[in-house]
């Protein structure tokens, strides 16, 4: 699983980091997403992909790419 961000689409709505706090944070100064974690364990894959389909900007893009 590959995960990127598109930090222009991000509205700070916060629901990647409520899901997937492991795999995602906001900034303190703007609060658009900012990616920990580029390529999560099998294990995250459930809630990294809720996060994708939960934000609202639709700035999450997940590949099953290796």
């Amino acid at each position: 699983m590959l995960v990127s961000v598109d930090q222009d689409r991000c509205c700070s709505a916060g629901q990647c980091v409520l899901t997937a706090p492991t795999v995602f944070d906001q900034s303190t100064e703007d609060g658009y997403v900012q990616l920990l974690q580029e390529r999560p364990e099998p294990a995250l894959a459930a809630d990294v992909r809720l996060a994708a389909a939960l934000c609202p900007g639709r700035a999450i893009t997940v590949s099953e790419s290796a």
